[in-house]
C-alpha cells in the first residue's frame, strides 16, 4: 500500500471549518484509508491506500468531509516520494539564516500554466521571495507572515488553481511521519 499525505485547506483556522482530528482520522478509516495519522490541527493526514488516482481520491475525501462536517475544504494529496522531492528542491537550502517558521510551501491542486507562472513571478513583493517549481510554490517572508505583501488570493487567481500552504517545519515533519509509516 502506498503512503500518502493529504493537506486540507482552511481547516480549524480562525474558528471556522472546525474538525476534531480524531473525527477526521475516523472519516479516513471509513473511506478505507488505513493507519490515518494527523499532524497538528490544520488537517494534515498521513495514511495508507491502494488508490492510484490521487485526484479522484482528493475528491472522495472532499465529498466525505462535506457530507460529514457541512463544508468542503480543498484537499491536496502528495505521495511520500513527491514530498521528498519538495524538500530536495528547496530553493533556500544553501542560504543561512532562513527561519523555517517564515518559509511556506504552497501545495497546488493542479499544475499551473506557463503563462500563469510567468504572471505570478512578475508580482513585486520585496522583501518576500517566491519560487515556483512544479505544483509547489516556495515563499519566504523575512518580515513574517502576519502582513504579507504577497496576496494568496491574487496568486491563486493568476495561477487558476487552489492550494494550501504549510510552513517548512510542518513539511519536514509530514515527510518524517510518512517515511516512518512506509518503514512499518
Amino acid at each position: 500500500m502506498a503512503v500518502l499525505v493529504s493537506m486540507l485547506r482552511g481547516v480549524n483556522v480562525g474558528g471556522h471549518n472546525q474538525i476534531k482530528m480524531e473525527a477526521l482520522r475516523a472519516l479516513y478509516e471509513k473511506l478505507g484509508l488505513r493507519d490515518a495519522q494527523t499532524y497538528v490541527v490544520s488537517g494534515n493526514v498521513v495514511f495508507r491506500t491502494k488508490e492510484r488516482n490521487l485526484t479522484a481520491l482528493a475528491q472522495r475525501i472532499e465529498d466525505a468531509i462535506e457530507r460529514g462536517f457541512g463544508f468542503r475544504p480543498a484537499v491536496v494529496v502528495r505521495t511520500t516520494s513527491e514530498l521528498r522531492g519538495v524538500i530536495a528542491r528547496n530553493p533556500f537550502a544553501s542560504r543561512r539564516g532562513i527561519d523555517p517558521s517564515k518559509f511556506l510551501v504552497t501545495f497546488l491542486a493542479e499544475n499551473p500554466s506557463a503563462e500563469g507562472r510567468e504572471q505570478v513571478l512578475k508580482i513585486k513583493a520585496d522583501p518576500e521571495e517566491l519560487f515556483i517549481d512544479g505544483r509547489e510554490i516556495y515563499i519566504y517572508f523575512p518580515n513574517g507572515i502576519a502582513r504579507p505583501k504577497l496576496s494568496w488570493a491574487a496568486i491563486a487567481k493568476t495561477l487558476g488553481t487552489s492550494g494550501t500552504a504549510r510552513n517548512w517545519n510542518s513539511v519536514r515533519k509530514l515527510l518524517e511521519i510518512a517515511e516512518k509509516l512506509e518503514a512499518e
